[in-house]
């Protein structure tokens, strides 16, 4: 029983490589279908859970209520966009976001709720970092805006170059990363040397120093959590 409900939660994650949009699409009666079948395996595997415990027990658990809602919502959303490809009207798969519900609330997924209450009990704890970085981000970003912006600057496929502020903010979050490294800097480099000096201060800050300081509060509240759950172990 447990490796069929394994099976059938990941056939029902992977459908999303399948379905509209998708690089492999499928038939959409072949995805329904698919999709119709996990969740009735997924609704006996729910009723045959309620036929060996008790009553009060069964409706008490939050886990239960999940998968029941989770398994409506699916329908609902699969009938509703079956109709509107029968009219020609254009709408997307919400109930996407529910499908992970069935891999956390099955009682086979004990693991993977204790990582998930792990990581839910750290938000709280890590909020105030993300807040600093955020608030360090959004300052760059305005004296990005203030350097930037008034000196008429293109980027390679001419572009107007940092004279948006929220497209400023999402360029240098990217920069966090240095997935843009160092292509976001060319127009202000080749416009002057010394604005090299403005990202390499950013890039200190914000990747060098806020990353892992939110890296280093993340693990030690992640396992602080894990250590003192019941059952749990860092170790």
């Amino acid at each position: 029983m447990r490796t069929a409900t394994y099976f059938f939660i990941f056939l029902n994650l992977s459908l999303a490589l399948f379905e509209e949009p998708a690089v492999y699409p499928l038939p959409f009666l072949a995805t329904s279908v698919l999709e119709v079948l996990c969740l009735l395996v997924f609704l006996g595997r729910l009723t045959h859970f309620a036929k060996v415990t008790l009553h009060n027990v069964f409706w008490k658990d939050t886990k239960n209520i999940c998968i029941m809602v989770a398994i409506l919502l699916s329908l609902t959303d699969l009938a509703v966009y079956g109709v509107l490809r029968l009219y020609d009207v254009r709408s997307i798969r919400w109930s996407r976001i529910v499908r992970p519900i069935f891999l956390i609330n099955f009682a086979e997924s004990r693991q993977i709720r204790r990582a998930f209450r792990s990581i839910r009990n750290t938000l709280p704890e890590i909020t105030y970092v993300f807040l600093l970085f955020m608030f360090s981000l959004l300052m760059f970003s305005l004296m990005a805006l203030k350097l930037f912006g008034e000196r008429n600057l293109q980027t390679a496929e001419g572009l107007p170059y940092f004279r948006n502020y929220l497209e400023i903010v999402f360029d240098l979050y990217v920069l966090v990363t240095t997935a843009n490294s160092p292509d976001v800097m060319m127009p202000a480099f080749d416009f002057s040397s010394w604005y090299a000096l403005f990202f390499i201060a950013f890039v200190i800050v914000n990747t060098y120093i806020f990353m892992s300081l939110f890296l280093a509060v993340v693990y030690n509240n992640y396992k602080k959590h894990l250590k003192v759950m019941p059952g749990g172990a860092c170790d």
